[in-house]
């Protein structure tokens, strides 16, 4: 049985170099109230900081800190802090504190043990901030400082990620604001070879994704050999400003979207003009809205038997018919795998889908086509896509469901690396927590 004081706080409270002074329990009513273990440095008297003198007490001031819980109940560690002063009465540095890291950071109300341990829980487990505040009975604010200031020495890395040859980049909603519900967006920044999201910048522009590529070393970014985006016209920009050897490559599923965008497009059209009104329930093209979307290999035969009989009501003049089948041509592009076959294939489509006899919507389908034909191409060679970079945006969704949202971009940027950006947690160990402009923004 160890009856060290000494020894005692090192096995309940891992720290060495402080005395136990005791432990106060004040819940005598049933109140649960969190247990107070009282301690204080142990060691030599600290010379002064600016003379290295000799220095003496000036008193002790009491710090409340939040540490783990202990036998089901909170603990709180009150640390004893020692005001020194210099002898030397010349001497201009004034009274200063007792500070011991292996306890806890500057401006912290966590001990560090615990604070390391709620970056664990939230960062790498998925954990709400306030699901880890009420286990530790304390503000949500307190926990989340201690996440940021510990979390940002993880994904500022510089080592967090190597080269990168396959960059992808895609938006996801940050945020909705007032009455309106104004959406904030911001833009993934993903190794699509790696599944490894490298960063998040706010906006779906091409100003942040340029800025944050431009500040990569240059060997950097001559490494990159493809770039992966959906067909938005502000992420060719930025591979065409910051990375012009990148090969860029249009996300087969995302050209697939737009050929079933155009097809939703007909049907509506046709829908309106032939009834005069949006689908109903019982209307023949409402009732295969779904149907028109699904590949046709997977339509089962009553499937298929129920889509040619309600397009043969509900579509007169074969105008949805032929979009539908412009669609599932568009989706034979990508069974080739020779570059030359696929580029046939590709441009017999474009003109055919341009030619002014075709529905509208299979004429906007062809010019799409022919803008992007070179992106659209370059997966036959590279057979890279976006869908590592989704599957980062799932597990940002993720975080943002557990949080009930977030507004401060700090805040979400630093949760979404920590869960997403593939940090060495080994180094949450000894890394150094980040506690300036805490409860602020850390960064931009």
């Amino acid at each position: 049985m160890e009856q060290n004081p000494i020894r005692i706080a090192k096995i309940l409270l891992g720290l060495s170099d402080v005395n136990l002074l005791g432990v106060e329990d004040l819940d005598d009513q049933g109140a649960k109230i969190p247990l107070r273990v009282h301690i204080e440095c142990r060691g030599e008297r600290p010379k002064c900081p600016l003379c290295h003198g000799t220095s003496y007490s000036k008193g002790v001031s009491l710090v409340e800190l939040i540490d783990l819980p202990s036998f089901g109940r909170a603990v709180r560690l009150i640390w004893h802090k020692h005001r020194w002063v210099c002898r030397d009465p010349k001497c201009s540095a004034g009274s200063f504190s007792d500070q011991d890291s292996r306890i806890a950071a500057p401006r912290l109300k966590l001990t560090d043990r615990a604070g390391r341990w709620a970056t664990r829980v939230v960062g790498r487990d998925g954990r709400s901030v306030s699901s880890v505040a009420r286990e530790l009975d304390c503000d949500w604010h307190t926990i989340n400082d201690a996440v940021i200031a510990y979390g940002t020495p993880l994904v500022e890395d510089p080592n967090r990620y190597g080269k990168v040859h396959a960059l992808g980049l895609d938006e996801i909603l940050f945020y909705r604001e007032g009455r309106y519900r104004i959406q904030h967006w911001s833009t993934s920044i993903v190794d699509v070879k790696c599944a490894t999201l490298l960063d998040v910048v706010p906006g779906r522009e091409a100003k942040e994704p340029k800025k944050w590529i431009a500040n990569q070393p240059k060997e950097w970014r001559d490494a990159i050999k493809w770039g992966t985006l959906d067909l938005a016209g502000s992420y060719r920009s930025v591979f065409r400003a910051v990375l012009p050897n990148a090969t860029m490559v249009a996300d087969p599923f995302h050209v697939i979207k737009i050929a079933n965008s155009r097809l939703d497009e007909a049907r509506r059209r046709v829908q309106q003009n032939i009834l005069g009104h949006r689908g109903r329930g019982g209307d023949p093209l409402y009732r295969i809205r779904r149907l028109l979307t699904m590949a046709k290999e997977n339509l089962t035969e009553n499937a298929n038997e129920k889509l040619t009989h309600l397009l043969e009501l509900g579509d007169p003049d074969n105008e949805v018919a032929t979009t539908w089948r412009a669609k599932e041509s568009l989706r034979e592009l990508y069974a080739y795998r020779d570059p030359k076959l696929a580029s046939d294939h590709l441009d017999a489509l474009i003109s055919d889908f341009t030619d002014e006899e075709r529905p509208a919507e299979v004429q906007l389908l062809g010019r799409t086509l022919g803008e992007w034909h070179d992106e659209i191409l370059a997966w036959h060679k590279s057979f890279v896509t976006n869908g590592p970079t989704e599957s980062m945006n799932n597990l940002i969704k993720r975080i943002k469901r557990i949080a009930f949202g977030m507004t401060n971009f700090a805040n979400f940027r630093i949760r979404a690396l920590l869960v997403a950006g593939r940090p060495d947690w080994t180094r949450l160990a000894t890394v150094t927590p980040v506690t300036t402009h805490i409860s602020g923004a850390l960064l931009s």
